[in-house]
């Protein structure tokens, strides 16, 4: 069985060299993430279109995820480079300190709005939470405080407000600019960092549209005060990615494998797509092999039902790119043969509200309790093949497509796997044996087999799948129709 859990490496330096680029297609990558933190639109541009190239060649579909930066909340740069803080020192933040004069009392910050959000009592983490800080007074635009857990701080670093609160808007100048770049390179998602409510993915939507983008948008879950509305971000969003750095210094590191699993649970609960991000094989940036903690990290989010794992320095920027790919589809692998990850009772007890809905429903049910091989999903969109791999199952979906877009679409689809395919019949029993004579080259079933076929009375239009058909590999006859 192919793997079911998919796979997003990031681009960069790492990965620019053609063979590396054929190396990771090779291993198995299905999502290429572009970090739009870093590097030139020109780069970015080359490197989309050189992956898709290196993909085509090699047979596969690779989808496009362009990562917005979001607002830069961080700490200005220091005259000496760095200073070392010890535990009770006074140290201020301060929007009016300029940028590059900071010193051991005092540094400035590209958020000009942080007095505003912070009181007396607050604490404030910077350095990803490696220094600890509380607040003693708020005046006019400096933030003093004292330092309660020390040590080095250098440049640009990150500040986080423990329990969230910070308010910088999600989509920044520079976003919108990087989300109309998007639009232009035609990347099937645009994930949108530090969001706060369904409103900040409503406002990305609406200009990556304007801008002709058909793709789907990434709500990224790192800011403490999203957990408070994660259905209506959910309901908002086409996939919701657990971005665990900045998500884990808010709401402490703690309370961080609870939530992922929420998240995940209510993400499949909701018919929504999940990626798990951050720090998956963080070693692997400098080692061949992983730790066994990194196993077993990427193990358990595969048992706990996440559509995608993701990889970020590690691919990037580090040492060994294809073999961080090998070692995370193996994993994957392995994890998937477990009986829990391959059964499901989701929303058996469901009212569905459409046909196309009932249909996916109706195939995953029938192909998990009759011995199907696989499933062969004709769409136009995708939205039934989602519905579909909504149900834990370890049977493979194929989504058979006329469209570029919607087979980019499904490859962070869990369990789901595109396929170039375009109806050249009208007859539907000529439209069976094609689709049939597809899995048989593709050696996913043989004679005797059964397989699941669903498609709509009227091909090629939306929306319209309203048909299930089982059949047997080497006959002809129809067994059930629905």
């Amino acid at each position: 069985m192919p793997r079911r859990t998919k796979i997003v490496a990031t681009l960069g330096p790492a990965t620019d060299d053609l063979a590396v680029m054929d190396e990771l297609v090779a291993a198995g990558v299905d999502v290429v993430r572009l970090n739009l933190s870093h590097d030139t639109h020109a780069r970015h541009r080359e490197r989309a279109e050189r992956i898709r190239d290196r993909a085509w060649a090699a047979g596969r579909q690779v989808g496009l995820l362009a990562d917005l930066q979001g607002p830069k909340i961080r700490i200005g740069r220091f005259a000496e480079g760095a200073v070392e803080l010890r535990p009770g020192d006074g140290f201020s933040v301060d929007s009016a300190c300029p940028l590059d004069r900071g010193d051991r009392t005092c540094v400035g910050t590209t958020y000009t709005e942080l007095a505003l959000d912070v009181a007396r009592g607050d604490t404030l983490l910077l350095d990803d939470g490696a220094i600890e800080l509380w607040v003693e007074e708020v005046s006019g635009s400096r933030v003093r405080c004292k330092v309660v857990v020390g040590g080095r701080l250098s440049n640009n670093k990150g500040i986080n407000k423990k329990g969230g609160g910070l308010s910088a808007p999600a989509l920044t100048d520079k976003d919108i600019e990087d989300i109309r770049f998007a639009a232009e390179i035609q990347a099937d998602y645009v994930a949108v960092s530090f969001v706060r409510s369904a409103d900040d993915v409503r406002q990305a939507r609406e200009v990556f549209q304007a801008a002709g983008g058909t793709g789907g948008i990434v709500a990224k879950i790192e800011r403490a005060e999203a957990l408070t509305t994660i259905d209506e971000i959910i309901h908002a969003a086409d996939v919701v990615m657990i971005a665990r750095g900045d998500l884990g210094v808010e709401i402490g590191d703690a309370e961080l494998p609870a939530v992922q699993k929420a998240i995940i649970h209510r993400a499949r609960e909701l018919n929504s797509v999940v990626i798990t991000a951050t720090q998956m094989m963080q070693s692997m940036i400098e080692s061949p092999i992983p730790t066994r903690a990194e196993v077993f990290d990427v193990a358990n989010a595969v048992l706990d039902g996440t559509d995608a794992v993701m990889l970020s320095a590690e691919t990037s920027v580090g040492r060994y790119p294809a073999k961080v790919v090998e070692a995370m589809h193996r994993i994957c692998e392995e994890a998937e043969k477990q009986t829990a990850v391959r059964r499901s009772a989701h929303r058996i007890d469901s009212v569905f509200g459409r046909v196309d809905e009932a249909i996916a429903m109706a195939t995953m049910y029938t192909a998990n309790h009759l011995g199907v091989k696989a499933i062969a999903a004709l769409t136009e969109t995708g939205s039934t093949v989602k519905w579909m791999s909504r149900i834990s199952s370890g049977i493979p979906i194929y989504a058979l497509t006329r469209h570029v877009a919607t087979r980019r679409k499904v490859t962070i689809f869990r369990g789901a796997y595109p396929v170039s395919f375009d109806v050249a019949s009208t007859d539907i029993h000529e439209v069976n044996r094609e689709v049939v004579e597809e899995l048989l080259r593709r050696g996913t079933v043989r004679n005797g087999d059964l397989v699941i076929i669903t498609k709509g009375d009227r091909s090629g239009v939306e929306g319209q799948t309203n048909i299930m058909k089982i059949m047997r590999v080497g006959e002809h006859a129809l067994l059930t129709e629905d």
